[in-house]
């Protein structure tokens, strides 16, 4: 994935890891893959989704699609307990797929975002899945994110987060265009849903976990982004010291929102 832009060195890696399980029981309540026998996965990266999806699915057969050849490796190496599981690896770009199967599920998590043709990958795994095939998609709406009390670092620090997806042709709204997409990939009873978190200091270690992940997060892009000049080592301290004061503040409130697709192939 050219344009993705958390990078691919091994703190990345691991991140993806800890934020699967960060992110599971937001995630998954949603997803109903148990009539499912064959799964495609298209941007498995590292295998983090991928591993939730075995676990929860014993029975599933799951074909991996990553355009990173050190993500498949590192993904080999995370997923090497399910070594009595069909899992099946291919190195490819998500937007020119082209398998010799067909699937009767597919699955997309945190993937469209990076990419500056979702529609194509859509209609990819349109034509990849046979008739009646199921498909879910989990996507950011980062406009969503909100905090309280106001604090200027992380504000400017989000900002220029989301300015540099946009310059590498990413979309870090793309979950509003959801239903549209999969509507003009062909796919039908299209069904949307938000989830998320609105987390404050009625549940004070939900909201510092929260804090820690999306400094974690925000980080992981600091280093591409000080290279073309939108933050500077200030704006990423300030960003890091912002986050954990929210964690403390009395009224602290953070609040962010994704969205889920599902929809089916027409028999």
């Amino acid at each position: 994935m050219p344009n993705y832009i958390h990078g691919y060195i091994s703190e990345e890696q691991e991140r993806l890891l800890s934020q699967a399980g960060t992110l599971a029981s937001l995630i998954y309540p949603w997803i109903d893959f148990s009539q499912s026998k064959n799964l495609l996965e298209i941007g498995s990266g590292v295998g983090a989704q991928s591993k939730l999806l075995l676990e929860l699915y014993p029975e599933l057969e799951l074909t991996c699609v990553e355009i990173e050849a050190s993500q498949i490796e590192k993904a080999k190496t995370n997923l090497a307990s399910f070594f009595d599981r069909k899992i099946t690896f291919v190195q490819q770009d998500a937007q020119q797929l082209s398998l010799d199967k067909t699937f009767d599920s597919a699955f997309i998590c945190w993937v469209l975002e990076h990419l500056s043709q979702p529609l194509k990958v859509l209609k990819g795994a349109f034509s990849h899945l046979n008739p009646g095939g199921v498909i879910y998609l989990t996507e950011v709406f980062n406009s969503s994110f909100h905090f309280f009390p106001e604090f200027q670092g992380l504000a400017d620090y989000y900002e220029a987060f989301n300015e540099y997806q946009r310059q590498n042709g990413g979309h870090p709204d793309v979950g509003l265009q959801l239903g549209n997409l999969l509507h003009q990939a062909g796919f039908i009873e299209i069904k949307l849903h938000h989830g998320g978190f609105h987390l404050d200091q009625s549940q004070p270690q939900p909201l510092a976990l929260m804090c820690d992940y999306w400094k974690s997060l925000m980080k992981s892009a600091a280093e591409g982004m000080k290279e073309i000049g939108l933050i500077s080592d200030l704006d990423l301290n300030q960003m890091e010291k912002d986050l954990d004061q929210l964690k403390t503040e009395r009224n602290a409130v953070f609040f962010y929102q994704f969205v889920q697709a599902k929809a089916v192939r027409k028999q």
